[in-house]
């Protein structure tokens, strides 16, 4: 059985508890290593590398791009900007394709 750990966060250097539930929940998700940051550190990464992309806490919405789509013709929004090397569909287009496969 698993027991309660004291770890350091590598960001700020604070102690946090990693507990024996927190370590069991590691082990399930098949994590090999131990967090190397104290939950707020996380927190704040995790909220930094999202950039308003996804939404968030905050809820802030995607950034969405307008593009035509290659199947229908439609006008659509997509969460990337478009390169034109690739074909990009709308919804319904996309979904009707995807069953292919």
């Amino acid at each position: 059985m698993n027991q309660d750990k004291n770890l350091t966060c590598r960001d700020c250097g604070a102690e946090f508890v990693f507990t024996a539930s927190e370590q069991d929940f590691f082990a399930e998700k098949g994590f090999t290593n131990e967090p190397s940051r104290c939950p707020d550190c996380r927190a704040a990464r995790k909220q930094q590398n999202n950039g308003g992309f996804r939404r968030n806490n905050n809820n802030q919405q995607r950034e969405m791009h307008a593009a035509t789509c290659a199947a229908c013709g439609a006008q659509t929004q997509v969460p990337f900007l478009p390169s034109g090397d690739r074909p990009v569909y709308c919804r319904d287009c996309f979904s009707q394709n995807n069953r292919r496969y």
